[in-house]
């Protein structure tokens, strides 16, 4: 059996989500209907899915999770920072240095947490 290679958002406007999440990956879909689209997201599937047609219900609210944009530099973060906001994205934690390096969250049109930080490797 694969490991996970799906990732689902359960999202008010799968379209609207697309849109959002063409615009800051530079992905386009590869897979989707009207109340669900998938984009390849780094060897996983991200699924974005219209939250009144999932089986079963899907629960209210997108801060309970989050997902992970990892890069290799400090100034990669700055400099994704500063676009993100230049952009108009919601940020829900400044840029700040953390235990773990520098670090700031976004958030997507359905409040799901969007966290850059660092892949220390």
């Amino acid at each position: 059996m694969a490991g996970p290679n799906l990732i689902v958002l359960y999202v008010e406007n799968a379209a609207a989500s697309a849109a959002f999440y063409a615009r800051l990956t530079g992905a386009s879909p590869v897979a989707g209907s009207e109340n669900f689209i998938a984009f390849p997201f780094s060897g996983v599937m991200l699924g974005l899915w219209a939250r009144h047609k999932a089986i079963p219900a899907a629960g209210e609210g997108g801060a309970q999770s989050e997902i992970g944009f990892m890069v290799k530099t400090a100034t990669e973060i700055e400099a994704i920072y500063a676009q993100w906001q230049a952009e108009g994205l919601t940020i829900a934690q400044p840029l700040t240095a953390m235990d773990f390096g520098p670090t700031f969250v976004a958030l997507d049109p359905d409040g799901h947490r969007i966290r850059v930080c660092l892949f220390d490797n």
